[in-house]
């Protein structure tokens, strides 16, 4: 199978958010290599610098207010190879958590309200802070914002889950997200303080995602919105007829909203089915309804 025809498949499912998410960063990355060597090569140089233009977040208003669509595509515009594999790397490890337990629209919607987020604050701190209103204009690119919102909601969702890191050994991914919110607080002091603000935008929105979503709230909604419509949009599909009925009564103890908990007889089942092969054995539904338990 050609790598066209992979990528192609790696976008014809719908159950696919977080390869998919990988894949548009890496394919963005790898055509702005070749078209940043083809005009360098050629000599034309600034056209690369106004195509960057059109995709890095710019830090003063008047640039933002012309290119509002960097508000998203910043968080997809990678220039160095080492950005995006921790990244990337990053993405993966903490997004395949959240995708499990959650799914892949909720991991979708932490991914971009986390480059919102990280968006936001990044401009507001160039347009308010003295400190950085001398170096106002200089963009920024990069899913750092995102991907650390993507390992806040981790840490939030599971915070005893444990990684085993090379050199290290088994760590609680709560100390890794704390260790990471922290590297950031204290790089606003460095070289890049609009970057490491703008990842703790993505840290708070991860954690408050979370948290929101424990109460029963998904803020995500919008998100999967918008999602649905721009994907009937494309393929042409009919926008479903809604028809009002009156809701029917829910049975007794039972609970509705994002985070509904599994009937106890299941739980049950669960745990007898981990004391007997073990919590690998799970399936994905099966994880997510003890992780719902748990919140009980």
């Amino acid at each position: 199978m050609s790598i066209f025809a992979d990528i192609q498949a790696t976008f014809s499912r719908r159950d696919n958010a977080l390869n998919q998410l990988l894949v548009i960063n890496v394919l963005v990355f790898v055509v702005l290599l070749v078209v940043e060597a083809i005009l360098t090569f050629t000599g034309a140089g600034v056209a690369y610098e106004v195509l960057m233009r059109q995709l890095a977040l710019p830090s003063d208003l008047p640039g933002l207010l012309r290119h509002p669509w960097t508000l998203l595509t910043y968080a997809f515009t990678h220039q160095q190879f080492l950005h995006i594999l921790f990244n990337m790397l990053n993405l993966y490890w903490f997004g395949m958590l959240v995708r499990e337990y959650l799914g892949d629209r909720r991991l979708v919607s932490i991914y971009i309200l986390g480059a919102l987020a990280g968006a936001l604050l990044f401009v507001l701190s160039y347009n308010l802070l003295p400190r950085l209103q001398v170096h106002l204009g200089i963009p920024m690119v990069g899913a750092s914002a995102a991907v650390t919102a993507a390992i806040v909601a981790a840490a939030t969702l599971l915070p005893d889950y444990t990684f085993s890191l090379f050199l290290i050994g088994p760590v609680r991914i709560k100390y890794i997200a704390a260790a990471v919110v922290l590297i950031s607080i204290a790089g606003i002091n460095g070289a890049n303080p609009g970057g490491q603000i703008a990842h703790l935008g993505g840290a708070l929105l991860g954690f408050v995602y979370i948290r929101q979503l424990q109460r029963g709230r998904d803020l995500g909604r919008p998100v999967v919105a918008a999602g649905e419509w721009i994907s009937a949009l494309l393929h042409g599909r009919p926008r479903l007829r809604v028809s009002h009925r009156s809701p029917q009564a829910a049975p007794a103890g039972s609970k509705r909203g994002p985070l509904a908990q599994p009937a106890q007889e299941e739980i049950d089942r669960i745990l007898e089915k981990i004391s007997r092969s073990g919590y690998e054995s799970l399936s994905k539904e099966e994880k997510q309804k003890l992780f719902k338990a748990s919140q009980q």
